[in-house]
């Protein structure tokens, strides 16, 4: 069966969307009261009063600005031995401008009702209002119902969104991001750089639109992201990759990341003919830091760690 959609009935999706985005409002506006508390591992001791002045700024006007809306323009009936069942591509867009990271994923019936069983563990209350679309008993792939449960799944995905507790929860991310980063890292750990790297590249897209309360989040998949890089000889895009990395590490106290970063910019740095100094000094104050001894462990082998 070729797969339900069209230009323009992405376009009514979208339209209906924007009335759903609605019901976000409110609490993304709550989330923009937050002077009197830190990002989650935030380590303020290392920050001046301007500099956390500069930090916060930047949260609230990324919170202010940032609401989501997803969107499935599309399915496709899918067939695994005896199991026949539908799939949903699934488009999370920031809205309020254009957006050219439109990544996109697929998940079936099952994704989302795993989604909502482990979501029930913990937001019991939270959800009394929120229901799952059903499956239903007959003509369960007719190509009417299949566009009626997509809009429906979409309302779901939206309500779910508009609850901030739901949203930053760990489970609500992993719906949407663990299946593509798992197969990255299984690519980059055999040695399939560059396929790696286009799937990391796509799941971070995604994991920048949802984690804008918690950046640390992005700093396991910038690592790896700088290691395919590298690996494929990118050396600048690395350095880059890695530079954009460091400021969240230093800032978060990511002790674990801080030592195997340094060490691989500093590297990278001598091979671009940077001036590197300020960047051995760092890695030097960090290996002699009285908290103890440092991991000797390279960013490569620790990034391989990550979905074992």
């Amino acid at each position: 069966m070729a797969g339900v959609g069209s230009e323009s009935q992405l376009l009514d999706l979208r339209t209906e969307r924007q009335t759903g985005s609605t019901q976000c409002k409110d609490s993304e506006q709550q989330e923009t009261s937050i002077d009197a508390e830190l990002s989650p591992g935030l380590n303020a001791s290392c920050l001046t009063t301007g500099e956390l002045q500069q930090h916060w700024r930047a949260v609230k006007q990324k919170m202010r600005s940032t609401k989501l809306l997803f969107e499935i323009p599309s399915t496709r009936i899918a067939q695994h031995d005896t199991s026949r069942y539908v799939v949903y591509q699934i488009v999370v867009i920031r809205s309020g401008s254009y957006d050219r990271k439109c990544a996109a994923i697929e998940r079936r019936y099952s994704d989302f009702f795993n989604l909502h069983q482990q979501l029930l563990q913990d937001f019991s209350q939270e959800l009394e209002e929120v229901t799952l679309p059903r499956k239903k008993l007959l003509r369960n792939f007719s190509e009417e119902n299949i566009a009626e449960r997509r809009v429906a799944l979409c309302d779901y995905l939206a309500q779910l969104y508009a609850r901030r507790c739901v949203r930053r929860s760990p489970a609500f991310m992993a719906f949407f991001t663990h299946p593509e980063l798992k197969t990255s890292y299984d690519l980059l750990r055999g040695g399939r750089f560059s396929h790696a790297l286009e799937a990391l590249q796509s799941a971070f897209e995604l994991q920048e639109k949802l984690s804008v309360h918690d950046p640390t989040l992005l700093v396991p998949t910038m690592c790896a992201l700088l290691v395919c890089h590298r690996d494929l000889g990118h050396v600048d895009a690395a350095f880059q990759t890695g530079h954009r990395a460091l400021p969240t590490v230093r800032r978060y106290g990511l002790c674990r990341y801080h030592g195997p970063l340094l060490q691989a910019m500093v590297h990278l740095g001598f091979q671009l003919e940077h001036p590197v100094a300020q960047l051995q000094d760092e890695l030097m104050k960090v290996q002699n830091s009285p908290r103890g001894p440092v991991s000797l462990v390279t960013l490569k082998e620790l990034v391989v760690q990550e979905f074992t």
